[in-house]
C-alpha cells in the first residue's frame, strides 16, 4: 500500500518510512508519483491544525492516503518559542545552521538547568473517503550550548536527549525517542486497528 509524505523532507519521509515499513506501507513523496503538492497555509495555532491543513490537501492534491507532519522546538527559557513558527523562525529562507546561530543567541547566559525543551510532534494521516487520524509525541531534552553531530537534521545538533545531540544518535536510535517516532508508533497503532476491521 502506498501513502505520501505531505513533505518535500527527504529526511523527514525516511523517519516515516522506517517506522511504518513493517505494515507494508511504501511511503512516497510527490515527485516519485509525478504530482505537484501545493504549499497551503499554515495558519493553525497549534501543530495538529497545521498537519491536517497539510495533509487534507496533500490528499485534494493526490488522491491518495497521506501523512502530514507538524513538528517544532518548545524551549522553556522563551516562553515557548519557536513552537508552531519552528520551520519560520527568523524567516523561511534562513538555513538552519543561521537559525540555530540565532536560538543559541537567545539563550546566551541561560543556565544549563533552564535551558529544557521538547520536540514536538503532531502526525495527521488523511484518506480520500474523508477518514483522519490524529497522534501527538514529544520528546524532552535540553538545548546545548554548541551543535553537535552530523546526522538529523533542523534543530537536531542542539537538542540534546540524555547527554547525546539529536544529531550524534544513528537513525534507529532517533527513532525510539524522538517526538516524530513516538507520534508515529501512535500512528501504527490506530492504523493497525483499521486495518484490522
Amino acid at each position: 500500500m502506498d501513502f505520501l509524505a505531505a513533505t518535500h523532507n527527504v529526511g523527514k519521509r525516511d523517519e516515516i518510512q522506517r517506522i511504518l515499513e513493517h505494515l507494508g506501507i511504501r511511503v512516497l513523496i510527490d515527485r516519485e508519483v509525478g504530482v505537484r503538492l501545493r504549499e497551503p497555509e499554515e495558519n493553525g495555532t497549534t501543530f495538529e491544525e497545521n498537519a491536517a491543513i497539510k495533509a487534507k490537501a496533500a490528499v485534494e492534491d493526490s488522491g491518495m492516503p497521506c501523512i502530514a507532519d507538524d513538528s517544532g522546538l518548545v524551549v522553556d527559557a522563551l516562553g515557548g518559542r519557536p513552537g508552531v513558527y519552528t520551520a519560520r523562525y527568523g524567516g523561511e529562507e534562513l538555513p538552519f545552521p543561521q537559525k540555530i546561530e540565532m536560538l543559541l543567541g537567545e539563550m546566551d547566559g541561560v543556565p544549563e538547568e533552564k535551558r529544557t525543551a521538547r520536540f514536538v510532534s503532531a502526525v495527521v494521516c488523511a484518506f480520500p473517503d474523508g477518514r483522519t487520524i490524529t497522534v501527538r509525541g514529544e520528546c524532552e531534552g535540553i538545548i546545548g550550548f554548541m551543535p553537535y553531530g552530523e546526522g538529523g537534521f533542523g534543530f537536531d545538533p542542539i537538542f540534546y536527549y540524555h547527554g547525546k545531540s539529536f544529531a550524534s544518535l544513528p537513525p534507529d536510535e532517533k527513532d525510539a525517542v524522538s517526538h516524530r517516532g513516538s507520534a508515529l508508533r501512535l500512528l501504527v497503532q490506530e492504523l493497525e486497528n483499521m486495518l484490522d476491521s
